[in-house]
């Protein structure tokens, strides 16, 4: 009873629920009716058959027949009693087997069902609450910001208006805050003026709306919210936003900067602490078939080599890794160290390189012609739409991608990657299948809108793929983290680390840090200095922070070995 009356007076409190139950209230009024007609009706027939019943007698015969249990023991004799049974029985079941349920269900369960979970589902946080991150949404973008932020402990909740999705994400555990996005009330029942930081992630309007009402309550919260058009970027800055991202455009320049300039050239597709990130195809035959240690990167190009991939597959290097052909090496070093690499590496009689296709002329494919135009890198892109491409006709190719004509024309034989940018992941799939199917030696870069889809984009043929909800986790990550996570491509990061107590005074061979978590230390920092490659046998201090390179996987395993002190 004590769970039961609160319920009942939360339920109560909507003026729909209290329509619900008037609804409720003129069908029961409208049955009892119909069974008095009934049972009237019937005292006449029997009347006419020359016998009588009570009026008790009348409505047990009606409510049993329309309810189709039809005992037997008060029956009609005549064919217009037998008819009358008849009409009585079917109009039971309309309104008994089909009406009522579908009723009770619209009218009573449904809105006790969503009452109990709105009661559930919290609207307020402890007054004591700081420093933690408030994501405003619900979509699947919002979820894997969520998931790494609990990956790195970082205190958030998620402030959902729609009731139905916010009680399913707090049955899965996620700590989550019913209310409206334009309320201010909404924003001081969660300790907005004591968060670390908002973020907005809805369309633009509604962004705008929600930087406005936050800063009626606190003008000191950064927000950082996502902006769908160029010029919304500029209108949630008037509107209080500290950070804004166009993550099209983003995702854009990141897929773009993972296209290989030459066939030998190390693409640098990242900067961490000075360090400078690069990949590299392992064309070259004097490498093919050794062991690192044998070819000596560090020794002969002051390179560090991370990992290799190979095709889809990444794999930490060890000194005993052995260099496939065809395997992208992962460099780490400086500038100068690269230039000395690509000096010594390439020919430099090699010839221009055929330009890259871009599938898709969207926001992301846009973004990817711009990027590589900047690098000075031809391109040609294909589209439906021909005013898809700013950048003139004469590398625009309008028709359907799918066409092979059209991807001929395009020059499908001729290039060395393919960079597939349409939001459509069924789409991309196919486009994906169909690419490698006639190009199995390119580089096939795509763009995943769900990070369910990646897995089964790899399985089409992609050599890289990347998901806009990772890229909007590590920018959001980034603002909390400033120079402590840097994702490389889907699933893989470098990243930070303090070393530990369990770590301190040893050095890297002893440390086990590669066996036991598959990470790989490139660089070693201590009192600002950087040590790159790291010097394997030079003891680790105190004051020392760790760049490492690992996976998903293995930078959890990392971080619950040795914990992570940012």
């Amino acid at each position: 009873m004590n769970f039961f009356f609160p319920q009942l007076a939360f339920f109560m409190k909507e003026q729909r629920n209290i329509r619900n139950l008037r609804m409720m209230l003129r069908f029961f009024l409208l049955s009892t009716a119909l069974v008095l007609i009934y049972a009237s009706i019937f005292h006449g027939i029997m009347l006419y058959e020359g016998r009588e019943y009570s009026l008790l007698a009348g409505l047990y015969w009606a409510l049993t027949v329309m309810s189709t249990l039809g005992f037997g023991d008060i029956t009609f004799h005549s064919d217009l009693g037998r008819l009358f049974t008849i009409v009585v029985m079917l109009s039971g079941l309309l309104l008994f087997m089909f009406i009522m349920p579908f009723v009770f269900i619209r009218y009573i369960y449904m809105p006790w069902i969503e009452a109990q979970a709105k009661n559930a589902t919290p609207r307020t946080l402890a007054k004591a609450t700081s420093g933690h991150t408030i994501l405003v949404g619900s979509d699947p973008v919002t979820v894997s910001i969520a998931d790494k932020l609990r990956q790195y402990s970082l205190p958030f909740c998620v402030q959902v208006e729609n009731n139905e999705r916010a009680f399913a994400l707090f049955e899965r555990g996620y700590p989550v805050v019913l209310g409206d996005h334009d309320d201010p009330e909404t924003y001081r029942a969660i300790c907005v003026e004591h968060a670390a930081l908002i973020v907005a992630l809805k369309d633009d309007l509604k962004n705008t709306n929600i930087a406005a009402t936050v800063r009626e309550v606190t003008p000191k919260t950064r927000i950082a919210a996502s902006a769908e058009t160029p010029e919304a970027l500029s209108v949630l800055a008037l509107a209080g936003c500290t950070h804004v991202f166009n993550f099209p455009e983003l995702l854009g320049k990141f897929l773009a900067r993972r296209v290989f300039n030459t066939a030998m050239q190390s693409n640098i597709i990242g900067r961490f602490e000075g360090l400078c990130i690069a990949e590299s195809p392992a064309y070259c035959a004097e490498f093919f078939g050794k062991k690192l240690q044998d070819v000596n990167f560090r020794k002969r190009f002051g390179l560090n080599v991370a990992g290799i991939w190979h095709g889809r597959r990444y794999q930490s290097a060890g000194a005993d890794t052995v260099i496939e052909e065809g395997a992208v090496l992962l460099l780490i070093g400086t500038d100068a160290n690269l230039k000395r690499y690509d000096q010594s590496i390439l020919n430099a009689a090699h010839s221009t390189p055929p330009p890259v296709l871009i599938l898709g002329g969207g926001r992301v494919g846009r973004s990817v012609a711009t990027t590589l135009e900047e690098r000075g890198i031809a391109f040609s892109l294909v589209d439906r739409n021909p005013k898809a491409h700013y950048h003139g006709t004469d590398k625009l190719h309008v028709g359907n991608a799918s066409d092979y004509a059209v991807l001929e024309k395009a020059g499908i034989n001729q290039t060395q990657t393919v960079v597939i940018t349409t939001h459509n992941d069924d789409l991309n799939i196919y486009l994906a299948i169909y690419c490698r199917k006639l190009r199995p030696d390119i580089q096939i870069i795509c763009r995943a809108t769900f990070d369910r889809n990646i897995a089964s984009m790899y399985s089409a043929g992609a050599s890289l793929v990347m998901s806009q909800a990772s890229l909007t986790s590590m920018s959001v990550l980034n603002l909390l983290l400033p120079n402590q996570v840097l994702m490389l491509s889907e699933g893989l990061n470098i990243f930070r680390a303090r070393a530990t107590g369990s770590l301190a005074g040893k050095n890297l061979i002893d440390s086990g840090i590669r066996q036991s978590t598959g990470c790989n230390v490139v660089a070693i920092s201590t009192s600002g200095d950087m040590d790159v490659p790291p010097d394997p046998h030079k003891p680790i201090t105190k004051d020392s922070s760790l760049i490492l390179i690992g996976t998903k996987e293995e930078e959890a395993r990392f971080c619950e070995k040795y914990g992570v002190t940012r």
